[in-house]
């Protein structure tokens, strides 16, 4: 299994910088964020493939200060109900249990992890994987057809399938 690079805690705030020749041999995908469950929670999150490694980039606000929430990827790219559960459970191709990230006991492609917001209810989150691919034919990769899911809470990274996390208060379509 890879070791994929993953850093969703903000301590740091950092951006990737690609170059004119990157960008021209990489896939790119950028999401808006919808507001959902009665939330003021907006952002963009940018997916970009480059040498086999995808990079998300995650700004978010309108989010409570100073506190934990979980993000994942679902099953489908489908934000259309009010609560967001039109996009499935999480993201699980390899038929896994539930956990954090990188995990010998198992997780899912689709569970990133949790990130804490600023004193602004803002945060960024940037995360790294071999695991997923944008576009590609591998069913078990593609990240394409997915949704994006911010959730009210905390991942606990135990509960069975979810992680406990709370309302969908995000929703975006990897399309």
């Amino acid at each position: 299994m890879s070791d994929p690079t993953h850093t969703p805690n903000t301590d740091s705030i950092s951006t990737y910088n690609t170059t004119e020749t990157e960008m021209d041999s990489t896939n790119q995908i950028k999401v808006t964020l919808q507001a959902k469950s009665d939330s003021k929670v907006s952002g963009t999150v940018v997916f970009t493939e480059i040498n086999n490694t995808v990079k998300m980039l995650a700004e978010l606000e309108g989010l409570n200060p100073k506190t934990v929430h979980a993000i994942h990827l679902h099953e489908k790219a489908d934000c259309s109900s009010h609560d967001a559960k039109s996009s499935g459970g999480h993201w699980n191709p390899t038929n896994t249990k539930h956990g954090k990230w990188g995990d010998d006991q198992g997780y899912h492609r689709g569970d990133i992890g949790n990130f804490t917001t600023d004193e602004n209810g803002k945060a960024t989150v940037n995360f790294s994987t071999d695991e997923w691919c944008i576009k590609c034919q591998d069913t078990t990769r593609t990240i394409t057809g997915r949704g994006i899911i911010i959730h009210e809470g905390t991942d606990d990274y135990t509960t069975q399938p979810t992680g406990d996390a709370g309302k969908r208060i995000a929703c975006g379509a990897i399309k």
